[in-house]
């Protein structure tokens, strides 16, 4: 009896606690909640100082100032916060300024402002380490990404192919001749550099282009399809310049055994693609389970050995090549299961997109820094643009556009970012590993002026595109009335997911 009575008393103090829990639930569901932009920017300022945290937590004294890995998790989270920031400055009616421009001058401001330079430390061999995987990584995504511009190529055909080839090669050479005799690089070198400079960025016209395509501009002739696929293209070509090129300027031996060593990586890099390509349409095999997780891996996984081991066997052009046959090919052969893949795969480039940019922008020290040097650069790039824009205008002459067509095609033609950001240290790098000064110098000067092309030409053309496409393309109400009958916000938040994961 006595032990049913404490039942009861103790069941009856139960009830209390928990109606008195109750009640203070209660009381925290009424308080207001933030949301939107504040909520936003607490929820990520909790995420960057748990991740520091967890990396002190495992590490101890090698997260502290000075050391590396404090160096990379700040690196990081400046530039996640430099991308963020300079996306909120944007016109009406225009693409937002590229995020990718906000990381890049996060990682020059670490490297350059005192004290903070000191603290901020990374080691070189870890910055070419995640500079190779974020190569694999952008390259990965390019080759799934080339699917669809084959299906585009097939219904514009020719002009496709001529906005893809035509602006690229002769900019690439362009830049050649003039280095060559301004900047003083040996030829090879310069023709490196021609190709690493002639690469559209898709990061920035991509979305430009869907804003205006969702508004129904230049829809009816098919312009913001058009400059997508031709931008595909226009890298491939670029990468397999610069893959054979790179071959060339480290080889050994007469010049025509280095020309063959070239021609020899790309033809390795294309075979050892294929053969992995084919091998991931067979495993794994449907039936299994996770297929998305362990196609991922795989390809993810295969595509930074590809890298790697090009490198580590004096291949190094081989292992971009490589990694775009395998993604095109994996990606063909999956067909319509392709998209989860390709969205898991944007998942890492989110992460590693601030890491490359900001890596890259932390190789530049000002001090160091030429004026002339800059100078000319800057002449180079200038002299490279305008021949870019010009044989743009003529190759689309006879492809039934009217002339405020051409000429907003022209503009839109001249962004560059991701390319220049995935091959503009991948020299500097061969160079650090061969111990050569004088090739690091030549390879500092390349990724000076993939820099300074960022910087330039990312702002730049985006606002060219958003201010001069609703004046120089014709609109399709059609489309715009479609268009409407989504909110503006909506819209907008769509537009600015799908940058995102660009």
């Amino acid at each position: 009896m006595g032990e049913e009575i404490l039942s009861a008393e103790q069941t009856e103090t139960c009830q209390k606690t928990e109606s008195k829990a109750w009640g203070y639930c209660g009381k925290l569901q009424t308080c207001p909640k933030p949301h939107g932009f504040t909520a936003s920017v607490i929820t990520k300022a909790l995420l960057g100082l748990l991740l520091l945290g967890l990396v002190w937590a495992v590490t101890g004294p090698a997260c502290l100032p000075g050391q590396n890995l404090f160096g990379l998790v700040i690196l990081f989270l400046s530039a996640v916060c430099g991308g963020k920031l300079i996306s909120v400055f944007r016109l009406p009616r225009t693409p937002p300024i590229p995020a990718l421009l906000g990381m890049l001058l996060a990682g020059v401001v670490l490297r350059n402002v005192p004290y903070v330079t000191d603290a901020v430390y990374i080691d070189q061999s870890w910055s070419a380490a995640l500079r190779n995987v974020s190569l694999a990584v952008i390259l990965t995504r390019a080759g799934l990404g080339l699917n669809a511009a084959v299906c585009a190529l097939q219904r514009l055909k020719a002009v496709c192919v001529r906005l893809a080839v035509g602006p690229c090669v002769l900019e690439a050479c362009t830049v050649a001749v003039v280095s060559h005799f301004l900047l003083d690089l040996p030829w090879i070198w310069s023709f490196m550099l021609g190709c690493v400079l002639a690469a559209v960025s898709p990061a920035v016209v991509v979305p430009s282009m869907l804003i205006l395509q969702a508004e129904g501009f230049g829809v009816e002739k098919g312009v913001p399809t058009l400059l997508m696929a031709a931008g595909s293209f226009d890298d491939i070509l670029a990468i397999t310049g610069f893959t054979t090129c790179l071959g060339v300027a480290f080889g050994t031996g007469s010049t025509w055994m280095n020309v063959g060593k070239g021609v020899l990586e790309v033809l390795a890099g294309v075979l050892a693609g294929g053969v992995m390509g084919v091998l991931l349409h067979f495993f794994p095999s449907e039936d299994q389970s996770d297929v998305v997780l362990r196609r991922s891996c795989l390809l993810l996984g295969l595509s930074v050995y590809s890298v790697f081991a090009s490198l580590a066997a004096g291949l190094g052009g081989a292992g971009g090549l490589c990694t775009l046959v395998l993604a095109f090919i994996a990606g063909l052969s999956w067909a319509e299961h392709k998209a989860p893949v390709a969205a898991v795969v944007g998942r890492f480039w989110d992460v590693f997109q601030p890491l490359l940019f900001g890596l890259i922008g932390a190789e530049i020290s000002i001090s160091s820094l030429s004026a002339y040097t800059v100078g000319l650069g800057v002449a180079t790039l200038c002299v490279g643009l305008l021949v870019r824009v010009l044989v743009t205008f003529c190759v689309v002459l006879f492809a039934g556009f009217n002339m405020k067509e051409k000429i907003f095609i022209s503009l839109a033609w001249m962004p560059k970012a991701t390319v220049q950001a995935a091959l503009g240290s991948t020299a500097l790098d061969v160079a650090r590993s061969a111990g050569d000064e004088q090739l690091q110098k030549y390879g500092m000067d390349v990724l000076t002026l993939a820099v300074l092309a960022i910087l330039f030409t990312a702002p730049v053309g985006a606002l060219a595109i958003g201010l001069t496409g609703p004046k120089l393309l014709q609109q399709n109400t059609h489309t715009l009335q479609n268009t409407h009958t989504t909110d503006q916000s909506e819209r907008d938040a769509r537009v600015d997911g799908l940058e995102s994961k660009l």
